[in-house]
């Protein structure tokens, strides 16, 4: 089996580390680094539990603008990002550029939308790709050749793959932005159908096959349709609103090159983590250069 494109999740790999770390660990001069530090160590364990041909580090927009058009609330809960993680950042794509891996972005999509495209052009190509992202809206990315991976505080790994994504949601990787739509999505500020839960939407999804057949059937035959009156009100009374989420949480496939088989680069990356006051980084990183 040919070794997977590693795709990392560089903001939330960064918010997670910044929030999990104690901001102590620091450069020295007062700038924490505890994030850097995190989003590092988490893509080495990866890069160790399942050895990759390379690894891209995908960032992007905050949020895409045509998904702020479709639902201005979308991401508008969300608290400004802390001084304290815009200065690491800002130095994460040189850091990670340091270790020999490839950093991608793009200024008006997410960066969910650059590791889906990067999955599914490297799941075009023959190759696999595994995701290191907890974002669920990344699981409609699932598919024979593309899997979640899961990091456990030991050091171990699980892959997600569709048959795990049907046992957590009831449904498969292809219904994700529906099942999204209909239960809603928290993180990106996305209510949902009213009172649909998520046993309420994968039930409705294998029901009908999609949101459009759901809400067809409940405008059709809103009486034999077999579902509850007030999911038919729900359904039916937020119609236009709900086809606006399957669009916000329908990832975008943009044309990327696929990245080049590389190594990482322990040895450069041990020079900027020691640039940044990471010493012990730095150190880690030597010994397995």
């Amino acid at each position: 089996m040919s070794a997977p494109l590693l795709l990392a999740d560089v903001p939330w790999l960064l918010y997670r580390a910044f929030f999990a770390l104690p901001r102590s660990i620091d450069d020295g001069r007062g700038h924490p680094v505890n994030a850097l530090l995190g989003t590092v160590n988490a893509l080495l364990s990866a890069a160790q539990a399942r050895p990759p041909r390379a690894v891209a580090a995908c960032l992007g927009a905050e949020q895409a603008a045509y998904r702020v058009e479709l639902y201005p609330p979308y991401h508008a809960h969300r608290d400004p990002m802390p001084a304290e993680l815009a200065w690491q950042w800002r130095r994460a794509p040189e850091l990670l550029a340091a270790l020999g891996w490839a950093v991608d972005s793009s200024e008006d999509l997410e960066a969910d939308d650059v590791i889906f495209s990067h999955a599914r052009h490297e799941a075009a190509g023959g190759g696999r790709a595994l995701l290191v992202t907890g974002d669920r809206d990344l699981f409609q990315a699932v598919s024979a050749s593309v899997a979640i991976l899961e990091l456990a505080r030991d050091g171990g790994a699980t892959e997600i793959g569709p048959r795990e994504v049907r046992a957590r949601y009831g449904i498969g990787p292809e219904l994700v932005p529906d099942f999204i739509a209909l239960r809603g999505d928290p993180s990106d500020g996305l209510p949902g159908a009213p009172g649909i839960g998520a046993k309420t939407a994968a039930e409705l999804l294998r029901r009908h096959g999609s949101l459009e057949g759901a809400l067809a059937a409940v405008r059709t035959a809103p009486a034999s349709c077999g579902e509850r009156p007030r999911v038919v009100a729900a359904l039916g009374e937020n119609a236009e609103q709900l086809l606006a989420f399957k669009r916000i949480a329908t990832l975008v496939e943009i044309d990327l090159p696929l990245p080049p088989d590389r190594p990482t680069d322990h040895s450069g990356g041990a020079a900027a983590a020691r640039a940044l006051g990471m010493r012990r980084l730095a150190e880690r990183l030597e010994q397995l250069a």
